[in-house]
């Protein structure tokens, strides 16, 4: 007998033609049954003529009976189990044919509700899948619609193989397993859905780790605007993991996931205007971070730009009403820092990849000048600000700045001279004076010969080229002052 329930029914109609031709007595349910007797055509049993109960509780209990796990667990080789079927009136199931409900098609649309998600957890599904594959020697189980064609021709010249039992039931296990586990994701771990993933074709959806209080973007508080989407997210992480580096006050303007504006001052709306004020253009459609409590006078500075999401630990009463007044801008509140210890985990076809955070301690005053010129206290102070910023900017990163603003940067080019020249064209006239931090090493001197044109006076680098004393000759050259940082800061 086979027993065929399937949620998916690509392909089962043929299948089961051929199960039935192969000598099998065809056992199924529901909307299955419907499918193979009315479109197939087949002769079909219903479950519950098998077990003398009807289906109740709109469908949820089925197959959960004796008479269907009696006939899947019972061992073929064990004379008193077989006899225990006899005296029962139970027949053996020899092979289950079953996929499952669409758990997380159904969580992945941004309007699931939670009712949905728990009308689409399969109970009977598994269990069956479970019980066949646990008595693989004796039943067959089959879950993957691609494996119906094989399995029909072994059926029809001899039947399965043990191995080939062995090998469809860990299929089963493992389809179970990474069932079971999108289910505890979704119950322990879902934070929200969202309105779309990086386009509207996507779906998208908000987790946290497990057993673990929601922190940092993941655990903000959404205090105004329309709802977030996945790039909000991602932009909005960015820029709160850029100005939590920063113990002083610090604003940063985040454009695709990198600063174009970043700025420390004192006061919170100084470094807000200075922020603005490294790319007034990217600046339009922003993310603005700010690690301080937001105050009038820096709201009223941001009301005249449009920007998608403002973040700060906090906001005066007069900040919030006149930040509110812009119906769709999306106010965040955020309570803690991110971990600085968390995983960095990057999908890639097949896997993921796991990492470690960048927060390395570092002190800049144990940077080594390589140079003949030692950098001036201005220059050191900025080179410490170009450097931590440097480190949130996409690679091959370069970065302008000039009494701690970054004032010109390169991101995400395939090489590192076109980030410098895209650093000179943002900052312009005020690249002058300005200093530069580069991510990497600079693997040839053209670099800094390209910025000291610009106006730069001093660098920050890594170190490490086998080109080093030709770059070293070129900044002595002209008159630069650069540190080796002997520290990398790559984010792809």
């Amino acid at each position: 007998r086979a027993l065929i329930s399937v949620y998916d029914k690509t392909g089962v109609v043929e299948f089961a033609r051929r199960v039935a031709a192969a000598g099998y007595e065809l056992v199924s349910t529901g909307g299955t049954h419907r499918t193979l007797s009315e479109v197939g055509g087949l002769n079909v049993r219903q479950v519950a003529d098998v077990t003398g109960s009807p289906e109740i509780l709109d469908g949820r209990v089925k197959t959960l009976h004796p008479v269907i796990h009696g006939g899947l667990l019972a061992r073929r080789e064990a004379p008193e189990q077989m006899a225990e079927l006899s005296a029962h009136g139970i027949e053996t199931i020899d092979l289950v044919v079953v996929n499952l409900y669409p758990f997380v098609a159904t969580i992945s649309r941004p309007d699931v509700t939670l009712d949905d998600a728990l009308e689409n957890i399969d109970i009977g599904g598994p269990t069956m899948l479970r019980a066949a594959a646990k008595n693989f020697p004796s039943v067959a189980v089959v879950v993957d619609p691609e494996d119906y064609g094989w399995v029909a021709d072994k059926l029809a010249d001899g039947g399965l193989t043990t191995e080939d039992r062995r090998g469809l039931a860990a299929k089963a296990f493992r389809h179970v397993s990474e069932y079971d586990s999108a289910v505890t994701g979704y119950l322990s771990t879902k934070v929200s859905g969202l309105r779309y993933g990086e386009n509207p074709h996507q779906s998208g959806a908000l987790y946290a780790p497990v057993g673990v209080a929601p922190n940092g973007i993941a655990g903000a508080t959404q205090l105004h605007g329309r709802e977030l989407s996945y790039n909000n997210l991602m932009d909005a992480d960015a820029a709160w993991r850029t100005v939590s580096d920063f113990a002083e006050p610090t604003v940063a303007v985040v454009k695709h996931n990198n600063p174009c504006g970043l700025a420390t001052r004192e006061v919170i709306a100084e470094a807000y205007e200075l922020a603005y004020e490294g790319d007034t253009v990217s600046a339009f459609g922003g993310i603005v971070a700010i690690n301080r409590t937001v105050d009038a006078k820096t709201a009223q500075a941001m009301d005249a730009i449009f920007y998608e999401v403002v973040i700060a630990p906090g906001y005066d009463d007069d900040a919030l009403a006149i930040l509110q007044r812009k119906r769709n801008l999306r106010i965040l509140t955020v309570g803690s820092e991110p971990s600085g210890k968390a995983l960095d985990l990057r999908p890639i076809s097949g896997g993921m990849l796991v990492q470690g955070a960048d927060d390395i301690e570092e002190n800049p005053t144990e940077w080594k000048t390589v140079t003949e010129r030692e950098p001036s206290a201005t220059e050191r102070q900025d080179l410490a600000f170009a450097w931590k910023a440097a480190k949130h900017i996409k690679s091959n990163a370069i970065v302008f700045a000039k009494d701690r603003a970054l004032v010109g940067m390169g991101a995400g080019q395939p090489n590192r001279v076109v980030s410098v020249h895209l650093s000179q064209r943002i900052a312009g006239d005020r690249a002058k004076g300005a200093v530069l931090a580069s991510d990497a090493f600079f693997p040839f001197p053209d670099n800094i010969e390209l910025a000291a044109e610009a106006g730069i006076t001093a660098i920050a680098q890594p170190g490490g080229s086998v080109r080093d004393e030709e770059v070293i000759a070129a900044a002595d050259k002209a008159g630069l002052a650069m540190v080796f940082t002997g520290v990398r800061h790559f984010r792809h």
